[in-house]
């Protein structure tokens, strides 16, 4: 499967739970694209790889000042636990942020 794919595949999860009123499976799904799509962009940029889960890729994003401002704040909205939502800046539109993110991963 490609990587394409893949994260296409995530974000129609993300997408299904969404519809179905299940929020934190959609917003697992859309880190989890993004994660897939920082990796290959990481690869693509650098002889270094940079492996970890999809927390540990959405903070990596948020702290990247080479990326635009937008896709830093995509990603700490998304990476916010719901925890954390009324205190601090929360992603009510997973699928969004997350297309933000791949969107500029993918196009540069």
């Amino acid at each position: 499967m490609s990587i394409t794919d893949l994260i296409k595949r995530e974000l129609a999860a993300a997408e299904t739970a969404w519809k179905t009123g299940n929020d934190g499976k959609a917003r697992v799904c859309a880190r989890r694209a993004v994660a897939i799509a920082d990796e290959v962009w990481l690869e693509n940029r650098s002889d270094q790889t940079f492996r970890g889960d999809a927390m540990a890729h959405l903070r990596r994003i948020q702290q990247d000042l080479s990326l635009p401002v937008s896709v830093c704040e995509a990603a700490e909205r998304l990476s916010t636990a719901v925890t954390q939502k009324d205190s601090a800046p929360f992603s009510t539109d997973p699928i969004g942020d997350a297309g933000i993110i791949i969107g500029h991963l993918t196009v540069s």
